[in-house]
């Protein structure tokens, strides 16, 4: 069990000293949720399994009393089984099943494309030292030179904030994917929303009126301001393109926010998508 309340926390950082990774991001919030003091451990990219005494080349990683837990989602369950009288990350299996399914949708959305809008700006915003690697491991990756893939970002952010409508109808009935509080649900997602933060030098990625804000900046201020970091860039300012394109859609529309309360409820759309129809 944590001697004096503390883990020891590999931290996976940006010249800035921002933390760079979503999965990493999603960690400190998920210790920090377990009411954790963390004794972090700098570093890049570079010399991992070093400063892991070879136990690792990927991160999160933590030590607990001297057990090495891997894994962002093997360390969230190890918090859950070791720690059960404190705040549950995953409530009930749903959560799990269901936070799975939201973090896929929104790495497809979100996440990726972000990343690729900004990765240029990641490897200059890297370590000297880890400027060979990132170039070399995510040109594989992406299948193109940083600069050619980043390049053209700004026609391309509006569609992924638009995107991101089925986030902004979770959020508009209720403060947290967990319901009454936070649980590993917003925690995965804004681990992704914090990569963009740490990268996000060119451009912000939301208008400043998203309806997202309001989550986004209480989840900033959870822990003492654990995402305020100063190393992070604007994520709010992105302008309504002047080309009409919605960068969120109004209240209201979207299946599921969409309430039948009865036909007064329901009269407005029915006249308009049976108009011109016949009445006999």
């Amino acid at each position: 069990m944590a001697k004096n309340n503390t883990i020891t926390f590999y931290d996976l950082a940006l010249s800035t000293g921002a933390t760079i990774s979503p999965f990493v991001w999603a960690t400190k919030y998920a210790l920090k949720h377990k009411g954790f003091d963390l004794d972090v451990v700098p570093g890049g990219f570079t010399g991992i399994p070093e400063r892991t005494g070879g136990k690792t080349e990927r991160l999160p990683a933590i030590v607990d009393d001297g057990k090495w837990v891997l894994d962002s989602w093997g360390i969230v369950e190890y918090l859950d089984e070791t720690y059960p009288d404190r705040p549950a990350l995953i409530p009930h299996p749903s959560v799990a099943a269901l936070t799975r399914a939201m973090d896929a949708w929104f790495w497809k959305v979100a996440t990726g494309p972000w990343m690729r809008c900004f990765c240029a700006n990641y490897r200059d915003l890297a370590n000297k030292e880890d400027h060979e690697y990132i170039t070399h491991s995510r040109e594989i990756m992406l299948g193109k030179k940083l600069e050619d893939m980043q390049a053209g970002y700004e026609e391309r952010l509006p569609g992924i904030s638009a995107d991101l409508e089925p986030l902004r109808i979770a959020l508009r009935e209720v403060e947290w994917l967990g319901g009454d509080g936070p649980n590993y649900a917003d925690y995965r997602i804004m681990g992704s929303i914090l990569f963009t933060a740490s990268v996000c030098k060119t451009s912000p990625v939301l208008a400043d009126d998203d309806p997202l804000r309001d989550w986004i900046e209480r989840c900033l201020d959870l822990f003492g301001g654990l995402g305020r970091h100063p190393g992070l860039f604007p994520l709010f300012g992105l302008p309504h393109p002047e080309n009409g394109q919605e960068l969120f859609a109004p209240q209201g529309q979207g299946g599921i926010h969409k309430r039948n309360t009865g036909v007064d409820s329901t009269r407005a759309e029915s006249e308009k998508i049976t108009q011109g129809m016949s009445k006999d």
